[in-house]
């Protein structure tokens, strides 16, 4: 585990941006990852960016380092099930992905009816939709319960809003043809299948996750971007759900929203976020430190090094450009 004195050090050598002038031909920005488009790959670094409200908030320790290997973590546990877009893993930081052609939908996979969003599965239950995205929904549910099974529940992707969308939409706009919506469908049970059972194994429900898949170069199916990181799914603590839902009280989580949550908490809203003090930083670093262990049974450690984050990188991708 992370001492606190290594996450004080760690506050002067975070990631905020991986911006590298002689390969800014390459570069795109995403929320969290930095991006550069080689020919045939991508090299995909996880910064340290922390966002709320859609803003900037500053840089977290080490928190890119532990959802790129989270990733990396669910990718190993997976790579017998559905080929994945791993090619390398240079540094703590960085994946190296294969290009794929993307299906321009995400496909949410879900155990429970829960939720929050307009896109959940209990916010449209509890206005009376009893059909979601072509799954019948029985009456009588309440908001945590378990479905019969894990149901499929795609939304299209966009900037703006995604929309929910049923398999049949999707073959009738020509989003993705059939015989390959059969084998999304396939590939998403198992792998959720997997999580379910790894995550049980460290005392977790995998509630629901999304998942993108995209077609390499054979036209093999392949997954994409990160699956069953906290950013992408939803946990919670086995050990307690069954007696807090008997109570009717929301189960226990591993939340990423921690961070908002205490926002919230002190009356910060989009209109006056200020600038993360260093203790907060030091909170929120090990909470996510401290998702990666609960989540991969693996303790966190991380080299103590004075060179910064940012020219280490530069010189762990060199070789691919």
């Amino acid at each position: 585990m992370i001492t606190r004195q290594q996450l004080e050090a760690q506050l002067h050598n975070c990631l905020l941006e991986a911006r590298y002038p002689r390969w800014q031909a390459y570069y795109q920005q995403g929320k969290v990852r930095d991006i550069y488009l080689l020919p045939g790959k991508r090299i995909l670094i996880t910064t340290d960016r922390q966002s709320a409200f859609d803003h900037i908030l500053g840089t977290i320790p080490f928190k890119g380092e532990v959802l790129n290997r989270i990733a990396q973590y669910w990718f190993d546990q997976t790579r017998d099930l559905v080929p994945n877009q791993v090619l390398a893993v240079p540094d703590p930081n960085v994946t190296v992905a294969r290009e794929l052609k993307m299906l321009p939908v995400e496909i949410v996979v879900r155990r429970y009816l829960t939720g929050s969003t307009s896109t959940s599965v209990w916010t449209n239950y509890h206005k009376g939709v009893r059909n979601f995205c072509g799954v019948d929904l029985p009456e009588g549910m309440v908001k945590n319960q378990p479905f019969a099974a894990p149901i499929i529940t795609p939304t299209t992707k966009s900037d703006d809003h995604d929309e929910s969308i049923s398999p049949q939409q999707i073959l009738e706009r020509g989003l993705v043809d059939r015989d390959t919506w059969e084998k999304v469908e396939h590939a998403a049970l198992a792998l959720f299948a997997r999580g379910t059972e790894v995550a049980a194994r460290q005392g977790l429900i995998l509630v629901d996750t999304k998942y993108e898949m995209g077609l390499d170069e054979q036209g093999r199916l392949t997954v994409a971007d990160e699956i069953h990181t906290p950013d992408s799914s939803r946990y919670w603590i086995g050990a307690t759900y069954q007696e807090r839902h008997a109570r009717g009280e929301e189960p226990e989580s591993l939340d990423k929203e921690f961070l908002r949550l205490w926002l919230k908490e002190r009356g910060i809203t989009d209109q006056n976020i200020p600038a993360l003090d260093d203790e907060i930083r030091i909170q929120v670093a090990q909470r996510y430190i401290g998702l990666f262990e609960r989540v991969t049974g693996q303790s966190f450690t991380a080299e103590a090094s004075q060179t910064p984050i940012i020219e280490r990188i530069e010189r762990n991708i060199a070789q691919y450009f």
